[in-house]
């Protein structure tokens, strides 16, 4: 909760005065695809994660009239370099992940960066409150 919550939380808090001055700008934060999974065993994780969700589509109302847009992106497992150098990621485990996607392959930090973007770009000025997921559709709502 810590680093999850409490962590994207103080980072609003520093930016938003310069944002509400500004009378514009972009708040994108990170929760996981697992939100909607609901893992086993990952329940301090996911309580996070969803807690993130929560954050978001809150200050999006509250700080909507101040022309800032608050989105989440939610990746699934991506093979970083962290993920890649863990132990408790073995084999096994990410192609049982990977055999749940519609587009069956592991994730590279790259695929998420497209999206990322997008949400920092002016062509989503008329997105917030949102989450997308970015997992190879393991994840569809």
């Amino acid at each position: 909760m810590a680093v999850n919550v409490r962590g994207p939380f103080e980072c609003v808090k520093a930016v938003v005065p310069v944002m509400r001055r500004r009378r514009y700008g972009k708040i994108i934060n990170i929760s996981s695809g697992t939100v909607f999974k609901g893992t086993p065993l990952f329940l301090h994780y996911v309580t996070s994660k969803g807690a993130v969700v929560a954050m978001t589509r809150c200050l999006a109302r509250e700080l909507g009239e101040d022309g800032i847009r608050v989105n989440t992106l939610a990746p699934g497992l991506v093979m970083s370099e962290g993920v890649r150098e863990s132990e408790s990621w073995t084999a096994p485990i990410v192609a049982a992940n990977v055999a749940t996607r519609a587009l069956k392959r592991e994730a590279a930090p790259d695929d998420v960066v497209g999206t990322l973007l997008y949400l920092a770009s002016a062509e989503s000025d008329f997105v917030t409150g949102q989450l997308i997921v970015v997992d190879g559709g393991s994840v569809m709502h």
